[in-house]
């Protein structure tokens, strides 16, 4: 069965999965990480995408981006590629691009599920107890600005991290609560299912109106026979912007 184009909307938050070939390393020190977030910096400014988290990874790179057009976040992917590998393969005499083919994105509906994805890419989707607790925050991840501890020029606030409180300090403080707060296991897994599989992830209400304006899918087939409409739905591309 043909691949399905990739899910992008326009104006709503995407939760962005781009991982090293066979699970290998990508990124191997301070340098690399450094030097990820300098071409992410650039590409993100000159495609027009929003950046609200990150956490870099050995094995892959967690992304929390709002595409301000419909080619904005593959134009933006495209570049930091290129940017990335060129000074990578340099530093460590290598050829060839280190990352999987293609990165794997969801869009997510942002009163529901965006804390969820900026735990998820800050690396605390399991429980940050121990950050909420006064613990030191991964050193490569945007959690330090969104507690108060650095301030991040990469980063723009999202309407629905606003919503926390009516200062920063109230953020950052009501942030750190939330973190306090272990993610059940089922929505953690539904999150990284529906990133590497390019479901969309929000009510059944958001991806309705998703599967409105599209011919492609935003949500898997219901299990049956598919009625006529939904299997003139299989192909196509969904790239719509928000009204």
């Amino acid at each position: 069965m043909a691949r399905l184009p990739r899910l992008v909307v326009a104006g709503l938050p995407h939760v962005v999965v781009h991982r090293g070939v066979n699970g290998q390393p990508v990124l191997l020190d301070e340098s690399d990480r450094a030097t990820y977030l300098e071409a992410l910096a650039s590409a993100a400014r000159e495609a027009g995408v929003l950046v609200h988290g990150y956490g870099l990874y050995a094995t892959e790179v967690r992304l929390l981006v709002t595409p301000s057009t419909l080619t904005a976040l593959g134009r933006m992917m495209q570049a930091v590629g290129r940017r990335y590998v060129r000074s990578f393969n340099l530093r460590h005499r290598r050829t060839g691009t280190p990352w999987e083919g293609r990165f794997r994105s969801t869009v997510i509906e942002p009163q529901r599920h965006f804390l969820e994805g900026l735990r998820f890419v800050e690396g605390l989707d399991e429980d940050g107890t121990a950050i909420a607790n006064g613990g030191e925050p991964p050193r490569w991840s945007s959690v330090a600005h969104h507690l108060g501890l650095r301030s991040d020029p990469l980063l723009t606030e999202h309407e629905a991290f606003w919503v926390l409180g009516n200062t920063p300090f109230e953020r950052e403080v009501a942030y750190r609560r939330e973190l306090g707060q272990p993610v059940p296991v089922a929505e953690r897994e539904a999150l990284r299912d529906a990133a590497l599989k390019g479901w969309a992830r929000g009510s059944e209400s958001f991806v309705d109106g998703l599967r409105a304006g599209t011919s492609r899918r935003p949500a898997p087939l219901r299990r049956g026979r598919p009625s006529r409409q939904a299997a003139m739905n299989v192909a196509g591309d969904y790239s719509v912007p928000v009204k």
